[in-house]
């Protein structure tokens, strides 16, 4: 697929640390209880890190226990890219940005207490976090 952003990795070394590069180039995950962005409770919008691309409204962040950010919605269904992942002996969706294709986390349908049931399980380091226009 061809992103509307794209670079080289030396290019995305350049613009990212070495844990963000791990986990939204190479699809590592950061360990549980150790994000940043796991207890952002403000009002805002969560973007990509790599790109900027607007992901995630607080409105739809909830504590799912998980250890790291959750989400029962992406801003829009086009904001990411689904992608079957069978890394690790294991069938899981994998949630990429759509602008940049860089990884975010998996999707999970083990969220019944949401709205829509889903649990978009995000890598701190993969989001940034602008506050307001999050509801």
């Amino acid at each position: 697929m061809t992103y509307e952003v794209t670079k080289s990795d030396a290019e995305w070394r350049q613009t990212l640390g070495p844990q963000e590069f791990e986990v939204l180039r190479h699809a590592a995950t950061e360990r549980p209880w150790s994000g940043a962005l796991l207890d952002e409770h403000r009002d805002g919008l969560f973007r990509c890190r790599a790109c900027d691309a607007p992901l995630f409204k607080s409105a739809a962040k909830f504590d799912s226990g998980s250890g790291w950010p959750s989400f029962f919605e992406p801003v829009s269904a086009d904001a990411v890219e689904l992608k079957q992942d069978r890394s690790w002996g294991m069938a899981r969706t994998e949630v990429l940005c759509a602008r940049c294709g860089s990884h975010l986390g998996h999707l999970f349908d083990d969220a019944p207490q949401t709205p829509t049931g889903e649990r978009y399980c995000m890598n701190s380091v993969s989001l940034n976090f602008d506050q307001g226009d999050g509801a």
